[in-house]
């Protein structure tokens, strides 16, 4: 998600005090719901969106990069959250009268309108409010279009009652899941990151990888597959670790537009990295009803696919260009970086284990955070004892109540954050920890913005498709399309994708396709979920690919190149992207939606097979400098094994031993001729 004003980039020891307060409040008002539930899913909904506005409104001003105007900025924001308040104080007499609106009720729809398509221009810029102003007004005028788009025609108290009194508009599923589940996942990637695990992850890839061939590159590779997660955020990793990768890949050889290219591919796929991913996996298990687990079991075949087509085209681009890595004695001890830090793991371990046991993303999200508090504050009470036996005692207690904790109470663990505050805040530098703490709460709802603002906007979308019917319109032409040609279906779902991710962040664009495109592929046999994440995969590669490619750009400053050239790497890179969605969709066992292992072995053996051959071909690269010959024969290669057409995995592998054999022949003969 991308962060377009100033504003929400600065950190919070940057922000006036007035609205660290605020973001703090914020974080501690989502804490307090998702613990002990206090109100009403329709008024965490509305708390959640007017905090959101109150934060947008004091942060980021009408134009420019100056700070907001205070007087104007705060009447925008209590607007916002006075909205809320309405929908708290009135809740049981808006539910009775649902439908038929008062004069006030009117009012206050039409502030909300106005203010969320306000603040979603001032984060994110004029596209995604453009494209929902045309849905809105399709709502309001679609009566007098021609043929089958024509609708019966509704007036603005219903458009109103649709979209700001209930939950199929600004308080429909996204901003359910921003309110709960995404925002505690901000949270807990937030604390982790403050803590350090940024340095823990970024010194091990370095530790491992640094001193190998092409090795700057790997550690770009692999320290943002871990940063994923935690973070499930491209743009996010991308301007974290890459400041530190970027320019070392430029000063062991690689080209600035290949760095950055590397860069802004790896990041990007860290929202298709289990366990966690990003905020469009925790949105899809909602949408289609289905278990966290299942989309993350979907999601891992491909995203190792992924990673390894990415790790794969930075090997072979070393070898082409002879870049050798750092001299090992300047790489860091890799388990040293861990027995540093390796506390930081405990509540990451944890979570991945109730994610995949069957607990629900909130549950596993609220134990997590409140895991990484304790073990942050635990771990700076003992790192501050003299005696090894006591110290080793703590660890011991501090390792049983991670244990034990999700049989205790909620009020017990409170209890016990508590007590941990209370020792910090009288032992030496233990303030330091809490003011970490602080920070990690604060820059937790500065990055929730973003999320939160696009999952309520794109209610406008859900809330006008719901009521119009339009998406079985346009389905209707995917289907009639799909019945003489499923694949031609599904290029055009992927341009509608990669042309939506040109102004819009994921989010938005997969809500949008899916709510139109996937229904359509459901009819036309592709499996539920399977249809789902091929539509969340284009809108992923939409970042990567020109004229917009919002990761490249913001990897553009730091490698010091233009971000179209460093697209126009990225997307040879991530060719595993482009292709496993089209695979999937043939073979579903690539997605785990298969009940025989051979065939999911089968089939992740000919995807890495063509994903490697693609990667020598688009390098240009394997054993030695490839002819052209012969990387039109490996194109076709692998094309012939992606292919789901009788005979076509017989011809490709065929192509595959020619391909592989002639190659190794050739780079044979050209060595015994220089010897």
């Amino acid at each position: 998600m991308t962060e377009q004003n100033h504003g929400l980039a600065a950190g919070p020891g940057d922000w006036p005090k007035a609205l660290f307060y605020v973001a703090l409040l914020f974080s501690i008002f989502q804490i307090t719901t998702a613990a002990f539930h206090p109100v009403s899913s329709q008024i965490l909904r509305a708390v959640h969106v007017g905090f959101l506005l109150l934060v947008v409104f004091l942060s980021i001003p009408l134009v420019g990069k100056h700070k907001p105007w205070q007087p104007l900025a705060w009447l925008l924001g209590l607007a916002g959250m006075g909205t809320a308040i309405y929908q708290w104080v009135f809740e049981a007499d808006l539910i009775q009268r649902s439908g038929d609106l008062t004069s006030a009720d009117m009012v206050v729809g039409l502030v909300l309108m106005v203010l969320v398509f306000e603040a979603a221009r001032r984060v994110m810029g004029i596209a995604l409010p453009l494209i929902c102003g045309l849905f809105l007004a399709y709502g309001l005028l679609g009566q007098y279009l021609p043929g089958d788009l024509a609708h019966r025609g509704y007036g603005l108290d219903q458009i109103v009652n649709q979209l700001a009194f209930g939950t199929e508009g600004f308080y429909g599923t996204p901003t359910y899941v921003s309110a709960t589940y995404i925002f505690l996942f901000i949270l807990f990637g937030s604390f982790l990151e403050q803590a350090g695990m940024i340095k823990l992850f970024t010194d091990f890839a370095m530790g491992l990888f640094g001193h190998k061939l092409g090795g700057p590159a790997k550690v770009s590779v692999v320290s943002s597959a871990l940063m994923g997660t935690i973070t499930g955020s491209g743009v996010a990793n991308v301007v974290t670790t890459g400041q530190f990768t970027i320019p070392l890949m430029k000063r062991f050889g690689y080209r600035p537009a290949f760095a950055g290219g590397v860069e802004a591919t790896s990041s990007m796929g860290s929202q298709i990295m289990p366990p966690i991913m990003g905020a469009v996996a925790f949105i899809m298990a909602e949408t289609i009803n289905v278990p966290f687990i299942e989309v993350a079991k979907a999601a891992l075949m491909p995203a190792l696919l992924y990673f390894g087509s990415v790790f794969w085209m930075v090997h072979l681009e070393a070898r082409r260009a002879n870049l050798s890595g750092l001299p090992k004695d300047q790489c860091p001890n890799p388990w040293a970086a861990v027995k540093q830090r390796w506390y930081l793991l405990i509540p990451l371990f944890i979570l991945i284990y109730l994610l995949f046991s069957g607990r629900t993303p909130l549950f596993s999200g609220m134990v997590g955070l409140a895991l990484t508090a304790i073990v942050i504050l635990g771990s700076a009470i003992i790192l501050r004892v003299s005696s090894k036996v006591m110290r080793f005692a703590f660890w011991i207690a501090l390792g049983v109540l991670c244990a034990g904790f999700f049989q205790l109470g909620i009020g017990v663990v409170f209890g016990v954050v508590a007590l941990l505050v209370a020792v910090c805040w009288f032992i030496k530098g233990g303030r330091d920890t809490l003011v970490v703490c602080l920070h990690a709460l604060v820059e937790g709802a500065r990055h929730a913005v973003p999320v939160g603002i696009a999952c309520a906007l794109v209610g406008v979308i859900i809330g006008v498709v719901s009521l119009t019917g339009v998406a079985s319109t346009f389905a209707g032409y995917i289907l009639a399309i799909g019945q003489d040609n499923l694949f031609l279906s599904l290029i055009l779902t992927m341009l509608t994708c990669l042309v939506l991710g040109m102004g819009i962040p994921t989010i938005p664009n997969y809500i949008i396709t899916s709510s139109i495109a996937a229904p359509a592929l459901l009819e036309l046999g592709v499996p539920l979920i399977v249809s789902h994440m091929f539509v969340f995969y284009f809108g992923i590669m939409a970042d990567l690919t020109p004229p917009v490619a919002l990761a490249c750009f913001a990897a553009a400053p730091i490698a010091k190149e233009s971000g179209l050239k460093i697209s126009l790497w990225a997307i040879r890179i991530a060719i595993a992207g482009f292709v496993v969605p089209f695979m999937a969709v043939y073979e579903p066992a690539l997605m785990l939606q298969s009940d025989s292992l051979l065939a999911i072995i089968y089939v992740l053996l000919k995807a890495a097979l063509a994903i490697g051959i693609w990667g020598a071909v688009f390098t240009g690269f394997l054993h030695c400098k490839m002819a052209w010959w012969e990387r039109a024969l490996g194109f076709a290669a692998g094309i012939s094994l992606i292919l789901a057409t009788p005979m076509s995995d017989e011809i490709g592998f065929v192509l595959v031993a020619l391909f592989l054999g002639q190659h190794f022949w050739r780079a044979h003969r050209a060595q015994a001729t220089m010897a």
